[in-house]
């Protein structure tokens, strides 16, 4: 049981380490700002591509 106590003890301890001294992952962390990610229906060039698709294929369909 003592082992098994010890174990836990020194995984916690580990990943608290990590946590505190491990690489950082997040733009924040290394003075960049984050940037959330564009949904493609946010995308004003996206949203201007498809516009322009639609009305191509209604031109071709009225030939």
């Amino acid at each position: 049981m003592i082992y098994v106590l010890a174990a836990i003890g020194a995984l916690t301890i580990v990943v608290l380490m990590w946590k505190a001294f491990g690489p950082q992952g997040t733009g924040e962390a290394r003075g960049r700002p984050r940037q959330a990610p564009i949904a493609p229906d946010d995308d004003p060039d996206f949203l201007r591509r498809i516009s322009e698709q639609q009305r191509k294929q209604r031109r071709g369909e009225d030939d």
